[in-house]
């Protein structure tokens, strides 16, 4: 039984009965009757607050295009803003090599020439593209001179031997890349990396997500790679002697890598999309390699013909559908969830009027048209892409043709094609490790490179340090991790009573951050805080999958160490949040769900925080100066985050997590990364080129900040964490002189909470005696 206690809280006494245990609310806050899972009800509330800025998206787009219609030349360069965002976050921002083509033979087959018929022949080539990456396909060249150039760029799910009728596994009638070869078209048809996993150990990840994953953190994308490959090829024919219109024509993948190229090369005559054109609004249930941080801010299909006009661009409405990647099989795992399935030819037909009609209404001047091309219903199903009738138009849209194009029939037999069996996967697998290779090195890079980006710091003082990297706190919030609006409603705080312990009592609190969006936690109360007194309160944050009662609860959970009930019982104010990193697959869609809005994960977290940080410092007991963090694993993340934009955190202790962060989500070489993982939401767009570990403390900075490491905890190895932190030491002891603000502390053991060094760290910089 509960004995009655009469006790001071909040410099207000009152009595505590057995019945008023989980019924009366802290003062100055109404009943939490709120029951259930109230984790999983934080990640509900942030997907519905994320599906409706979704739908709003389209509209919102409006507010980033600029556009001046009074002429052609100021219509191009009103949208030249929009075309460099787009280069960005496509991350096609690599200097491309000198334009070079080469015909390629083989020890089994010496010669370039792989396949011949009446009407082209076909041959082997490779150009280049970036330092150490080349790309790779087929030439088609015609029998007579061609008049015009078209990049073929099949599905990633075929190779373009199948487009051009060199091998079988594709439909006479869907070979586009051989259509516009036997009707007098120079073809190059680039390989693109497919959706398999046979070159990757552990994981059920396709190469695609692969590929993906470590070039987002290095600001770039899977899809961009395959834009400067087609750019590529569009450099070397227009350094021709006599060169023609270049077109691009895409289907499924390809098509989306079309898409992009045409918006972005204005060189680039005609642009073909088929199978791949659409409302893009449902883009976290496409494959995580679709993934484009801040796209839908500005670019959903149909804007980006605002880049296309007044060049011609043919929409194909065909089915397409296809997996991101294998079932997970023989033990492995660790894919993002995700499929691609072409929308129907209605919502394709309205994605383009929505962009065209006001766009044609307005313009003025000459333009080539925008055409769309859906099959009739009676040739339901279809097997395209690339109909008769869709290269008909693209050809005549391409040469501006007076008259039209009679199209020759097209040969539905396979053509032999010369080389050795085998070749296509060798070739697949250099265009694969080339990619990887090149961003490896963007990694090894990365740490001059972020040198260089902080290099307008001011180091002379504390003083001038903090006010010379505002800049860079801002652009961390807005830039890396995405700003939310400012909340401006009222807090609405909720309490009840949860525990009630010998020298403690605990309150769950759940404040109002936006519509749906909620903070919640548990607040931890010393029993002997006296009216008027001021005390320093310790925000201990949990990791993956945890929850505050995880910090609390004595032995349930033993990596926490119980340091929530630790610090109060030392007669700290404690307060453990809640973080939604909680439910697998559920909470990680946050983060598909997010990034094309410019936001993220700790979008939220970070105005949770905020929320709860204005509520902590109503509360009389509260002394606001002396707040500080302490979290561990993901609540680590947490720690060298949102201290670094929320500076009313005084300090903050990085547990189990501070790392060569960079290299723990990009390495292939390291045991632990989380390229082996499931956890897809890590990744960080352009944080390899701006913030690893070392740079978000520089924003903690000069605020103390501690990191707690387990020698065998397996986030990292010693030598990589105690590289990152060297950086961080030699800002605070060499450059700001303020030596006596860091530290790190290692421990025998693994991932956990040690709570030696770290009590001691909170005890000195919160002035604190424990009890």
């Amino acid at each position: 039984m509960y004995r009655t206690r009469m006790f001071a809280v909040l410099g207000l006494a009152f009595c505590l009965t057995p019945s008023s245990l989980q019924a009366d609310p802290l003062p100055n806050t109404q009943l939490l009757t709120a029951e259930g899972d109230l984790a999983a009800k934080m990640v509900d509330g942030m997907h519905k607050y994320l599906d409706r800025e979704n739908a709003a998206s389209v509209g919102n787009r409006k507010a980033l295009w600029k556009t001046d219609f009074t002429t052609p030349d100021a219509y191009a360069k009103s949208v030249a803003p929009n075309r460099e965002r787009l280069k960005h976050i496509l991350g096609v921002v690599d200097r491309r090599s000198t334009p070079r083509l080469e015909y390629v033979g083989g020890t089994g087959s010496p010669s370039a020439l792989v396949a011949e018929t009446p009407r082209f022949k076909a041959y082997t080539v490779r150009w280049s593209v970036l330092p150490g990456v080349d790309g790779e396909g087929l030439l088609l060249e015609p029998t007579t001179a061609p008049v015009y150039t078209v990049v073929a760029i099949p599905d990633a799910g075929q190779t373009p031997e199948q487009i051009a009728g060199l091998a079988p596994g594709v439909p006479p009638e869907a070979r586009f890349a051989r259509r516009f070869a036997e009707n007098g078209v120079r073809v190059v048809i680039p390989v693109l990396i497919d959706r398999q996993f046979n070159l990757i150990p552990r994981t059920n990840q396709p190469h695609r997500e692969f590929v993906h994953r470590m070039a987002y953190e290095m600001g770039r994308t899977l899809l961009g790679y395959e834009v400067q490959k087609v750019l590529a090829l569009v450099d070397w024919f227009l350094q021709l002697k006599s060169p023609s219109p270049v077109g691009v024509f895409g289907y499924g993948e390809g098509g989306r890598v079309a898409l992009y190229a045409g918006a972005i090369d204005t060189r680039i005559t005609a642009t073909g999309v088929s199978g791949a054109f659409g409302p893009r609004e449902k883009i976290d249930l496409e494959p995580i390699y679709h993934n484009v941080w801040a796209l839908l801010t500005e670019f959903g299909d149909g804007d980006l013909l605002h880049l296309i006009v007044p060049r011609a661009a043919v929409i194909e409405a065909v089915p397409f559908e296809a997996a991101a990647g294998p079932p997970s099989a023989q033990g492995r795992g660790g894919a993002a969830p995700g499929r691609t399935q072409a929308a129907p030819p209605e919502a394709v037909k309205a994605e383009m009027d929505r962009v065209l009609n006001p766009l044609v209404a307005n313009w003025k001047g000459d333009r080539r048209p925008m055409l769309f091309f859906a099959p009739p219903a009676e040739q339901q199903p279809v097997r395209g892409p690339g109909l008769p009738e869709t290269v008909k138009r693209f050809l005549e849209l391409l040469t501006s043709a007076e008259k039209p194009i009679v199209l020759a029939p097209v040969d539905g037999d396979v053509v032999a094609d010369t080389r050795p069996e085998g070749f296509q996967s060798v070739r697949h697998k250099r265009q694969f490790e080339q990619l990887v290779a090149f961003t490896q090195k963007l990694w090894r890079d990365s740490d001059a490179t972020r040198k260089t980006y902080f290099a307008k710091a001011d180091a002379s003082s504390p003083t001038a340090w903090e006010k010379s990297t505002e800049s860079y706190r801002d652009y961390f919030h807005s830039e890396v991790i995405g700003k939310l609006p400012e909340p401006t409603g009222p807090l609405n705080p909720r309490t009840r009573q949860v525990y009630d312990e010998k020298t403690w009592t605990g309150h769950e609190v759940m404040l109002d951050v936006y519509p749906d969006v909620f903070a919640y936690g548990i607040l931890l109360l010393p029993k002997d805080l006296k009216p008027g007194e001021k005390r320093p309160v310790v925000v201990c944050q949990h990791g993956l999958e945890g929850t505050p009662r995880h910090t609390i609860d004595p032995e349930k959970y033993p990596i926490y160490a119980e340091f929530s009930k630790k610090l109060v019982e030392q007669g700290y104010i404690v307060y453990a949040p809640q973080n939604p990193y909680y439910g697998e697959n559920t909470f990680r869609q946050l983060q598909r769900k997010a990034n094309p809005l410019k936001l993220s994960l700790f979008s939220f977290i970070i105005r949770q925080h905020q929320r709860t940080l204005d509520w902590l410092e109503t509360l009389p007991n509260v002394d606001p100066k002396r707040i500080g963090f302490y979290g561990l694993s993901y609540g680590g993340k947490t720690a060298v985050r949102v201290p670094a934009v929320e500076k009313r955190y005084c300090l903050s202790i990085c547990s189990g997590d501070f790392n060569e962060w960079i290299g723990k989500n990009v390495s292939v070489d390291l045991d632990r990364s989380y390229m082996w993982t499931r956890e897809y939401e890590m990744y960080e767009f352009d944080l390899g080129n701006t913030f690893n570990y070392a740079e978000m403390a520089y924003l903690i900075a000069p605020r103390p900040f501690m990191v707690e490491r387990g020698h065998d905890d397996g986030v990292g190895t010693d030598e990589m964490v105690s590289y990152e932190f060297a950086k961080v030491r030699y800002l605070y002891a060499n450059r700001l002189k303020i030596a006596d603000r860091t530290e790190i502390e290692y421990q025998a053991g693994g991932h956990r909470i040690f709570g030696k060094g770290s009590y001691a760290f909170l005890a000195k910089h919160l002035k604190w005696t424990p009890k």
